[in-house]
This record gives structure tokens, C-alpha cells and sequence, in this order.
């Protein structure tokens, strides 16, 4: 599934092994957060994240699970710092929604995540709902993926 763009990167699926790399360019995990790197250690281990990768190594990652209503859902999204607005978050976006095997996608981030919710709305994802109570003081905004973008847009499963 790997796929070069023409920003001299690829998205494929990343493997068991690529878990340490992830946690390098994750700011919550390379703090130290040990929750982290945990559930990044695990979601290469049941193969669910798409990782973009340049010439200097891992750039990005994503995690698509079928958790949420048995639809899927873009659980985490990371771009590492020095790789910003370069594309990456909208090819993995790309790259989920290819991926992705239910009539329905979704994802969430935080109200105060300002850069998520500009790269969901620039990629033509809506707002579908809001959900108060996970941060205290800071909402969880949900964004739904047009249909026509997912592959199973004919309804042949989920």
C-alpha cells in the first residue's frame, strides 16, 4: 500500500517494528509519556497505523480503528513538528480514507486543536457533533468523512 507523493514522501502501513520511530516524532510520547507509547507500541502490533516515512525517516502517523459504532474512525493523527504543513496530515488523511472498509468514517479533536480542525475542513471533512465532558473545558469536536471519498461508498459493507 505504499504510495509516493509528490512531496518525496510515502504512506504505507507501518510494522510492528516502527513503533520506537513513532514515538520519536509523537511530542506527547517523546515527552515521556509512557500511555503513549504504549498504544503506539500496540497499534503497530495489530497493524492498524498508516505511517508517512521521507528520506530522513517516519514524518506522520495515523490509526484507523472500528471501535466507534463499528464504523471507522481515525483515532490518532500526528505529524511530526518539523514536518508541518507539507502535506502530510491530508495524505494520511487520503490514505485512511482508502483504507478504510465501513460506509462511514469519523474522527474527533479537541475544541482548542485549531490546526486539526483546519486540516479536516481544507480535506472536506464536516462537523457532526460536539461532546462535552472528556477534557474538562475543552469539548471534543466530531468530523464525518463525505461518503463518496470511502471505497464502500456503495454501501457493499459495514
Amino acid at each position: 500500500m505504499d504510495v509516493e507523493n509528490r512531496n518525496g514522501f510515502q504512506v504505507g502501513r507501518a510494522d510492528t517494528s516502527d513503533w520506537t520511530a513513532l514515538t520519536k516524532i509523537d511530542p506527547v510520547a517523546a515527552a515521556g509519556d509512557n500511555a503513549r507509547r504504549d498504544s503506539i507500541r500496540r497499534w503497530c502490533e495489530h497493524g492498524v497505523v498508516l505511517m508517512a516515512q521521507g528520506a530522513s525517516g517516519p514524518l506522520g502517523y495515523s490509526v484507523l480503528e472500528y471501535n466507534f459504532f463499528e464504523q471507522g474512525f481515525v483515532t490518532m493523527l500526528v505529524v511530526a513538528p518539523g514536518a508541518r504543513r507539507r502535506g502530510v496530515g491530508a495524505n494520511l488523511l487520503t490514505a485512511i480514507e482508502a483504507a478504510c472498509t465501513t460506509a462511514k468514517l469519523f474522527t474527533s479533536t479537541n475544541v482548542s486543536n485549531h490546526p486539526m480542525q483546519h486540516l479536516l475542513q481544507r480535506v472536506g471533512w464536516r462537523p457532526v457533533g460536539l461532546l462535552h465532558g472528556l477534557d474538562e473545558g475543552d469539548p471534543e469536536l466530531f468530523y464525518l468523512c463525505p461518503s463518496t471519498r470511502l471505497r464502500d461508498a456503495a454501501g457493499t459493507g459495514g
